[in-house]
C-alpha cells in the first residue's frame, strides 16, 4: 500500500484545522435560517367563531348588557325543537354567557386532529369558571368552516366569596376568559401542495438587506452557485436543485439547518414608563462632553391648630383655627462635565455611560440628548 507523502499530510491537516477553525467562527457568530426566518406558504391560519358557555354557578352576563346572549340562546333552542312561549328575558339565568372562541389552525393539519381554543367573554360574565363551551363552528375569513369547538373550560384561577351587597370576594387570575385544551376537532384541511414546488421563498423575520445577501450565499455554498436570489430586504428566493426534485421536505429541512451571520442596525430603544434601555450591537457614540444633575423640588405642609385661651372659647372673642405651615425646599445636584471619547465597540459604550453614574431613568434623557446632539450613531425608538 502507498504511504501518502508529508506534504499530502500537512495539507489535510491544515484543512482539518481550517475546517475546525472556520466552524467554530461560523457557529459563534451566525444563527440558523430556521430562527430567522419561516417558509412563504408554511404558516398558521386564525380561526374564529361565536359560542355560548352554560353550566356557570350565577356568573354569566347579566339582563343588561346580554341581550345578545337571549337571542342566541333562542336561536338554539329552537334549532333543537324547543318553541318557546315565556317572556325571553325570563330565560337569562345568570348561568350562561356568550363568549368568542378562537385557534390557530397549523399547516398541515389533517381532519380529526385536536386544537386548542381561547373562550372570551364578550358580555358583563364576571367568571367563566365551571363552564362547559357548546357546539362551535370555527371559521376562517373566507366563512368556511374548519374546525368544531366544544368542551370545559380551564381559567387557572377561581372566584369566590360571600355574596350579597358587601360581601368579601376572593379570586385569583383573570376570570373572564379561559382555555379548552384540545378542545377543537379540524373538520376540513388547509391544502399545502408542496410536491409542485420549483422554488421556496424565504421570508426573514426581520428584514434587512444584508442579512439576505448573506442568506442566498450561505445557500449558493451549500446547494451551488446561482441556486438563491435575494429578492429584498425581506425575501429570498431559492431554486429547488435537481438532486431534490420529489424531495421538497429534505431540501428545506436541509435548507434551515445553514447558518447566517445576521446583521441588524444599529438601534437604541427606550422604554420610559419602565425605565428600560436596550443598546444593539452596533451602537456608537461620538466624542462629547456630558453633564447631568437633578433638580429636586418638595413641598411639605403642615397643619397647626390655633386655639385662643379657655376664656375666650365659645366667645365672641376667638375660635379654634387650622392654620397651613406650608415649607418649600429645592435641591440641585451638583454634576461634573465628564467628556466621553468616540468608541468603538459596544462594551466601550456601556463604560462610557456608565462613567456619567445616573440611573436608568435619567439614561433615558442623556440617551435622547446625545441623539439631538448627533453624538449617538444609532437609531433612537421610545416604547
Amino acid at each position: 500500500m502507498k504511504q501518502p507523502c508529508l506534504s499530502e499530510q500537512f495539507r489535510a491537516v491544515a484543512l482539518m484545522v481550517g475546517m475546525l477553525v472556520t466552524g467554530w467562527a461560523t457557529s459563534a457568530d451566525a444563527v440558523r435560517i430556521k430562527d430567522i426566518g419561516t417558509i412563504e406558504g408554511v404558516r398558521d391560519n386564525q380561526l374564529i367563531g361565536y359560542g355560548l358557555v352554560v353550566g356557570l354557578d350565577r356568573t354569566g352576563d347579566q339582563v343588561i348588557g346580554g341581550q345578545f346572549t337571549i337571542q342566541a340562546m333562542m336561536s338554539m333552542l329552537n334549532k333543537m325543537g324547543i318553541n318557546l312561549v315565556i317572556d325571553p328575558i325570563q330565560l337569562l339565568t345568570r348561568n350562561i354567557a356568550s363568549v368568542m372562541v378562537t385557534a390557530k389552525l397549523p399547516p398541515f393539519t389533517k381532519p380529526g386532529m385536536s386544537l386548542d381554543v381561547v373562550v372570551s367573554s364578550m358580555a358583563n360574565a364576571k367568571s367563566l369558571q365551571g363552564g362547559t363551551l357548546l357546539l362551535t363552528p370555527l371559521k376562517a375569513p373566507n366563512q368556511q368552516v374548519f374546525a368544531v369547538a366544544q368542551g370545559p373550560i380551564s381559567i387557572g384561577g377561581f372566584l369566590g366569596g360571600t355574596g350579597g351587597p358587601g360581601g368579601a370576594t376572593v379570586s385569583k387570575n383573570h376570570q373572564a376568559a379561559g382555555v379548552v385544551p384540545g378542545g377543537a376537532i379540524v373538520e376540513k384541511e388547509l391544502a399545502v401542495n408542496m410536491e409542485q414546488w420549483e422554488s421556496v421563498s424565504l421570508l426573514l423575520r426581520q428584514a434587512d438587506f444584508t442579512t439576505s445577501i448573506r442568506t442566498a450565499e450561505a445557500i449558493d455554498n451549500a446547494f451551488g452557485r446561482g441556486t438563491a436570489v435575494p429578492v429584498n430586504a425581506g425575501s429570498v428566493k431559492s431554486a429547488v436543485p435537481s438532486s431534490f426534485q420529489g424531495r421538497i421536505v429534505e431540501f428545506i429541512a436541509t435548507l434551515e439547518a445553514l447558518d447566517v451571520a445576521v446583521d441588524a442596525p444599529a438601534k437604541v430603544v427606550v422604554n420610559e414608563r419602565t425605565g428600560t434601555v436596550v443598546l444593539g450591537e452596533h451602537v456608537r457614540i461620538s466624542t462629547c462632553a456630558i453633564s447631568h444633575g437633578n433638580l429636586t423640588i418638595s413641598v411639605k405642609n403642615t397643619l397647626n391648630v390655633s386655639q385662643p385661651p379657655a376664656p375666650l372659647i365659645g366667645s365672641t372673642g376667638g375660635t379654634t383655627t387650622v392654620t397651613p405651615d406650608v415649607q418649600t425646599d429645592v435641591k440641585e445636584q451638583e454634576a461634573r462635565l465628564v467628556v466621553v471619547d468616540a468608541t468603538v465597540t459596544l462594551g466601550e459604550v456601556v463604560s462610557a455611560l456608565n462613567a456619567v453614574g445616573v440611573t436608568p431613568r435619567d439614561l433615558v434623557a442623556i440617551l435622547s440628548a446625545l441623539k439631538s446632539a448627533g453624538a449617538l450613531q444609532a437609531a433612537l425608538e421610545i416604547i
